[in-house]
């Protein structure tokens, strides 16, 4: 596991504006918090990703303090860090040649939110050949309506979202299974 890149993607800010609807799992940035210590102990390569919404309104835009990386998961200095205006951690950033440069074929993947910005980049991570592990408890997403109107709750939305990746993109595993993992247990 230590030859895996520590992939954070969205820990910004502005997902704790109530904007976004009701989230589940409110110990993710704790667990993310947790690896990225133990990622920094083990001097492992570490990747922040942050997203820059073109829309002036949204939480997520430059200009807004929500922008900003939460302070758990805040970038240290050396560690590197991509922007991105779209749902993929890979379109438009220059992820994918960093990663080739380094020699780094595994991703650990947290952040948020589950079923928009980690499944998107966990998928094409996969699909572009690298071997990906994505911590489900250091993850989170928010409710959601249905096209059919129908509440969809945050925790519903994160488990579908988990087993759809798992198996076929990724393996899933929790932030216990992923630090025994790098301590080598």
């Amino acid at each position: 596991m230590n030859k895996a890149a520590l992939l954070l993607i969205d820990v910004q800010k502005g997902f704790d504006n109530p904007v976004w609807g009701q989230r589940n799992n409110p110990e993710a940035e704790s667990n993310i918090a947790a690896l990225l210590t133990e990622w920094r102990k083990h001097a492992g390569s570490i990747i922040h990703v942050k997203h820059c919404s073109v829309s002036p309104k949204s939480p997520l835009h430059p200009d807004q303090p929500g922008n900003d990386f939460k302070a758990e998961a805040s970038p240290l200095s050396g560690e590197p860090e991509f922007t991105k205006t779209v749902n993929s951690a890979f379109i438009g950033t220059g992820l994918e040649d960093y990663l080739h440069q380094q020699g780094l074929h595994a991703l650990v993947v947290v952040g948020l939110t589950t079923d928009h910005c980690v499944s998107t980049s966990t998928r094409m991570a996969a699909n572009l050949g690298f071997d990906v592990t994505l911590v489900s408890d250091a993850t989170a997403t928010f409710e959601r309506t249905d096209t059919m109107g129908a509440h969809i709750t945050a925790e519903e939305m994160h488990r579908v979202n988990l087993a759809s990746l798992n198996g076929e993109f990724c393996v899933v595993k929790t932030t216990a299974e992923t630090l025994a993992l790098l301590d080598g247990k």
